[in-house]
């Protein structure tokens, strides 16, 4: 028996959710596809106030992923100082940040030429 590769749109949404779940704030959806020699077809940036609550944001996506789509993050780096996260799905990279960190990297306006989409969240 194969092993049933995870559709795309569905590990967005459950990350999404994972992001929801500890209440990170201010997501996006970066679509690259349209984009000669992208690593990966889309970016997901979240902010979270504190370390714990990046790591939580961090714990929160890898449990829910495993859980709903059995996965696993390729490569994960960043959960020991806790300032920014990454997440590597292959086609979906998750970057987790404190809010003055990703305002420094400013990952936004570096992937000018993405589809960027605001995620509303649940407040």
């Amino acid at each position: 028996m194969t092993k049933k590769s995870v559709n795309v749109d569905e590990l967005i949404a459950v990350i999404i959710k994972g992001i929801n779940e500890v209440k990170g704030e201010d997501i996006k959806l970066l679509d690259l596809r349209e984009i000669e020699n992208t690593v990966c077809d889309y970016y997901i940036i979240c902010s979270g106030n504190s370390n714990t609550q990046v790591n939580a944001i961090s714990g929160s996506i890898q449990k829910m992923v495993g859980k709903e789509c059995k996965e696993k993050p390729w490569h994960v780096e960043g959960e020991g100082n806790a300032e920014w996260v990454l997440m590597d799905f292959v086609n979906v990279a998750v970057h987790v940040f404190q809010r003055e960190t990703r305002e420094y990297y400013d990952l936004e306006s570096l992937w000018g030429d993405a589809k960027i989409t605001d995620i509303n969240t649940t407040s």
